[in-house]
This record gives C-alpha cells, sequence and structure tokens, in this order.
C-alpha cells in the first residue's frame, strides 16, 4: 500500500469592497480547491454593498470574515487576512478572479519539487461573463525574474496567481502598505530576491477584464508610486545591472484603459508617457487609441497563441 504523505494546508487571502456579485464565485473558487486542506480569509474592506450580509449567511466552517469599519486599502487588507491566516501557504485572490480547482495543489507541488518557497502559473484573461479573451503574458523565467521585475510587473493575473510559504510572506512584512496599485510589484520583487520561485505552465488562473478593474479606475497616483519602486529598490537595480522600464509601464498604464473601455484616459496616458519619456512612438498610440480598436488592432495575446480549452473555467460560466 502506498503511504501518502501530510496534505499541504493554504489559506486564501481575499481582500474585498462593494463587488459581491464577483465576490461569491471568488469564494466559490477558493473553497473548491483539491488535494490541499484550504481556508479561506475574506477581509471586507469597508464594503456598502450587499457583501457584509451575504458573507454572514455563508456557513461554510473554512471560512473566515474579517471586516474593516471603514476601507485601509488594499495592502492593509491583504496584510489583515495573511496575519490571520493558518496554512503553511498563503494564496492571494482577488474578488473578481478565478481559479482552477487544482491551482494550488498544483503550485505546491511544484514548489517543493523545486525546494522553492514561492510560485506561479500561466493565466487567461477573461470578460466580466467569464468568456476567455486571451492569454496573458507567459509566467517569467524562475533563473530571471528578479532581473525581468526590476524593469516592469510581469506576473500574469497580479496578486490572483502568486503563493508563498507563510514564513516567506511574514518576513518580509506582507504588502508595503504605503502602496496601493503598485503593492503587489514591490512585494514580488522583494520575493524574488528572498528566494528563487517555481513556475507552473499550466494555466491555473483566470483574470477579469472590466471596467471596475482597479488599475483604470486612479491611474493617477500609479507613476507617484512607480517613482517609490523606482527609489526603494535602487539598489537592487544597480546589482542586477536592471532598471525600471517606464516607458513600458506608462504603456501598460494606456493599455489596461483601453481594455476596460476607457478610451479617453488611455490617450491621456499616453500622451503623458511621449512627453514625460520623450517617445514619439506614443503620440501615434494615442492617436491610434482615440480612433479606436480597429485602429489598435495590432495589438494580440503577448505570444499569439491559441486559447486553450480550459474546462474548470466552464464551471464558472
Amino acid at each position: 500500500m502506498t503511504r501518502r504523505g501530510p496534505v499541504a494546508t493554504a489559506s486564501v487571502v481575499v481582500p474585498t469592497r462593494d463587488r459581491w456579485t464577483f465576490l461569491r464565485q471568488a469564494i466559490d473558487a477558493a473553497l473548491a480547491q483539491k488535494g490541499v486542506d484550504v481556508e479561506v480569509v475574506v477581509v471586507d474592506d469597508g464594503s456598502q454593498d450587499e457583501s457584509p450580509d451575504r458573507l454572514a449567511q455563508l456557513g461554510d466552517r473554512r471560512l473566515t470574515v474579517i471586516r474593516h469599519d471603514r476601507p485601509l486599502g488594499v495592502a492593509a487588507a491583504r496584510n489583515r487576512g495573511i496575519a490571520a491566516a493558518n496554512g503553511d501557504w498563503i494564496g492571494l485572490l482577488d474578488d473578481d478572479d478565478l481559479w482552477s480547482p487544482i491551482k494550488l495543489k498544483t503550485q505546491i507541488g511544484a514548489a517543493a519539487r523545486e525546494g522553492a518557497e514561492w510560485a506561479y502559473a500561466a493565466s487567461i484573461v477573461v470578460d466580466e461573463l467569464r468568456r476567455p479573451l486571451r492569454l496573458s503574458m507567459l509566467p517569467p523565467d524562475p533563473g530571471r525574474v528578479l532581473q525581468k521585475l526590476l524593469r516592469r510587473n510581469v506576473m500574469p493575473a497580479g496578486s490572483s496567481n502568486v503563493i508563498a510559504s507563510a514564513r516567506l510572506m511574514r518576513k518580509l512584512g506582507g504588502f508595503d502598505e504605503r502602496l496601493h496599485q503598485l503593492a503587489d510589484w514591490d512585494l514580488w520583487i522583494r520575493l524574488a530576491a528572498a528566494a528563487r520561485p517555481a513556475a507552473c505552465s499550466d494555466v491555473l488562473v483566470a483574470y477579469t477584464e472590466h471596467s471596475r478593474n482597479m488599475l483604470v479606475q486612479s491611474s493617477h497616483a500609479l507613476i507617484d508610486e512607480l517613482d517609490y519602486i523606482e527609489s526603494k529598490h535602487c539598489a537592487l537595480c544597480a546589482q542586477a545591472g536592471s532598471r525600471v522600464d517606464r516607458r513600458a509601464t506608462w504603456r501598460w498604464i494606456a493599455w489596461a484603459q483601453r481594455r476596460s473601455g476607457r478610451r479617453g484616459s488611455a490617450v491621456s496616458t499616453y500622451l503623458r508617457a511621449a512627453i514625460a519619456e520623450r517617445s514619439p512612438g506614443d503620440l501615434v498610440r494615442a492617436a491610434a487609441a482615440l480612433l479606436g480598436e480597429r485602429a489598435m488592432r495590432g495589438v494580440r495575446s503577448p505570444h499569439g497563441a491559441q486559447l486553450p480549452e480550459l474546462d474548470w473555467l466552464g464551471r464558472y460560466a
């Protein structure tokens, strides 16, 4: 008889605010994880919608709900969840994203094989109806992840992708609460500087693209946060022979704005990039964004791959 080892324990931290229509499925995705002993910690960061009442009605013993009476920000909410977590591994799931049922099991298994303390996977972008749109960028090579992260945020699907050992997450102090929209990027840099990760090629995360994505809601403060990250990690950049690619970050912001229907914001961001980075190419992008999707038709999935058929995604349709 084959003797099985102990089942891994994982805590899933889900920050939320006023997005019950998404949150219910995110909780279901976390609780449906197979092959791991899972708990879900939802941190309600001052919701004013139906979320508090709905959460109170959920009776799953694996679910813990923590509420902030007033919003403290997503970084503080995630840190509150990390502090309350009991698992050996911590997974981060945004309230509008979804997981494969074997997401945690696959990543923890990959980390165990590689002797890694954090891991990430491939992901797909879906719309609000959970219909596939395109693949995200490919997961970065673990051997070059720090150098790449010091240039720009190359983590597909952001916080919903990464898992890390609770030990390492707490050693690094979790998320920097001085940051709002780029707090995940800052943490990935610190994780990469502290330990080599494991990468999974399977598509295990669905990132939902919609008009209320945090990035496109308040882009005016993003560049200040970019300055802060550049200053905070300047020593690492010098050591690695790398530097923050500000032009790529401007374009990433504008691209996210355009894809979520905020064409005017995208045009403004491209124009600001053209001036700040002395980039004539961004003047062309601004004009194309102004003319609409047909003019921007050259934008495709980053690696041009055909969309895979994902049986697990159908459960959310």
